[in-house]
């Protein structure tokens, strides 16, 4: 096992696996991963942003009205890996080697023939490891995650590679789209949205058809402010999704040519938010809903169907294992399990819509995006409501480089600068600096702008929220979970939290 710092040493897992036969016929998986992708889709009632392939895909699949990442920053790690993400980041999107023992993920895809397409961001490589790689680790991101014409080629060749080896396939496709270009590519438009495009000097991605948008005409989501700059951000942001879903066309293609339409399980979601304020890096729902599209090809499986349950992007891995047969039991060093609230496989829900449940919870935990921007945050939300622990509150929220230099972001800084009036449901002073606790009900303010900490009338509600999510902290053995007033030690059966004395008022479990 690679060495790792006692601190987060607590948080090793390993999968305990033992392989059934479902069926005999072969079962393959494709995931479709979306990266800071939205609900700028047909399917989910967006009527200005052109997505017929998506809404194809839809229409013969589960589509989830409440699924939720469990991080909203870079959280592959976390789906392919079913773990909250408590590792410490060394950089943008990338993690510090703190990892699995050898039996990890690679025991997901093992016995298949496994590949990863795209934007990978995920480490260390001896853990995230795939028979076919072809990521920005060995080719420049655009070209692997934005040029669809390669993608496409690509996944042909990994497609007759698993064919020669006769083995079932485990396929992930990373798309860059819609990720912003930010500062590092600029020339390509705000989201590289001209990367391709066949305009001069931006090179020509064959297989795509660009589209542009009005930016006046564009389906303003509540959390972006009503202003030209932000409006034209937005209408990039849409183009780079056609050209994302242009990709998700030519990849199923491939799959349908390489005769697997029938048994394979397409799984298609996004990372996180999008990169707007109150969006990607945020707990707040523009920063933790996810679209997720789910198409079984089982005869039994539902079809054109949307879901009401509330499902956790950790619960992916789950699904994929009991799609393939392989029966998973996690263990801690201390044998506890998580409960109730532990990630869980979604195939049931492809067949049949769970009861309704007002008990039903996510969980959501982030420290870092970029090294520099330390803001960790613990989350529970069920179908009414979410509570919000900011452990770093006495800071003010960090701003990630590329929404920094965003049109939008610009915007609000220079009409805050000049005293202009900001079309907006927030000051940047109020989006800057956060409570200890934020505490929302969901259904009565789902915009999240009235915090009710503190409410009398709710303080039993609240208290049991406070619980269920540091019982949670607990049993996935978060190293935060005596922050900010405290420090953790390991007792014989159970972390133990002394007091800092530094007059922070916090609430440790029982």
């Amino acid at each position: 096992m690679a060495s790792v710092p006692a601190a987060v040493y607590v948080i090793l897992l390993c999968f305990c696996v033992t392989e059934t036969v479902l069926s005999d016929k072969t079962r393959n998986v494709l995931i479709l991963l979306a990266d800071d992708g939205g609900f700028e889709i047909g399917a989910y009632l967006n009527k200005i942003c052109q997505t017929p392939n998506i809404d194809a895909l839809a229409q013969r699949s589960v589509i989830f009205n409440n699924a939720f990442t469990s991080v909203s920053s870079c959280s592959p790690r976390a789906l392919l890996s079913e773990r909250p993400s408590y590792e410490i980041p060394e950089g943008p999107c990338t993690w510090l080697s703190i990892s699995f023992d050898e039996r990890s993920i690679q025991v997901v895809v093992d016995g298949c023939c496994s590949s990863i397409i795209g934007k990978k961001h995920v480490g260390p490589a001896s853990v995230y490891k795939f028979d076919y790689e072809q990521t920005e680790e060995n080719n420049h991101i655009n070209q692997v995650g934005r040029n669809i014409t390669h993608i496409k080629l690509l996944a042909r060749e990994f497609l007759a590679n698993a064919k020669k080896d006769d083995k079932p396939f485990f396929l992930y496709v990373g798309f860059h789209d819609p990720h912003r270009c930010g500062h590092t590519e600029p020339q390509y438009g705000p989201f590289c949205e001209r990367f391709g495009s066949g305009e001069e000097g931006m090179g020509h991605i064959p297989d795509w058809q660009p589209w542009y948008y009005q930016w006046d005409e564009i389906q303003l989501p509540y959390f972006v402010q009503d202003t030209e700059p932000a409006r034209r951000d937005i209408a990039a942001q849409y183009t780079t999704i056609s050209r994302l879903d242009q990709g998700v066309a030519l990849v199923l293609k491939e799959l349908e040519a390489a005769g697997h339409l029938d048994d394979t399980l397409v799984i298609y979601t996004s990372d996180n938010g999008i990169p707007f304020p109150s969006g990607r890096t945020n707990f707040y729902d523009p920063g933790l809903r996810e679209p997720l599209i789910i198409a079984s090809p089982l005869p039994n499986a539902r079809r054109n169907q949307a879901s009401g349950a509330l499902v956790s992007l950790l619960d992916i891995m789950p699904t994929v294992l009991d799609w393939y047969g392989i029966k998973e039991q996690v263990e801690w060093e201390s044998n506890d399990v998580w409960e109730s609230d532990k990630p869980k496989s979604l195939l049931s829900i492809l067949e049949k819509e769970p009861p309704y449940s007002d008990d039903e919870a996510v969980f959501a935990s982030q420290t870092h995006h970029e090294i520099t921007m330390y803001y960790p945050m613990r989350a529970i939300r069920t179908r009414r409501y979410k509570l919000i622990h900011n452990l770093n509150y006495g800071m003010p929220f960090p701003i990630d480089q590329d929404l920094y230099v965003s049109p939008t972001f610009q915007d609000i800084l220079n009409r805050t600068r000049s005293k202009q009036p900001i079309p907006w449901y927030k000051t940047l002073k109020q989006y800057y600096y956060r409570p200890q606790w934020e505490f929302y009900d969901i259904r009565q303010d789902p915009a999240e702008t009235n915090n009710l900490h503190g409410k009398p009338s709710l303080e039993q509600t609240e208290a049991e929220l406070r619980e269920r999510l540091l019982r949670w902290q607990r049993d996935s053995r978060d190293p935060w979970l005596c922050s900010p007033d405290a420090v953790m030690e390991s007792g014989a059966d159970d972390a133990v939290c002394r007091s800092l004395d530094n007059g922070l008022l916090h609430y440790h479990p029982r």
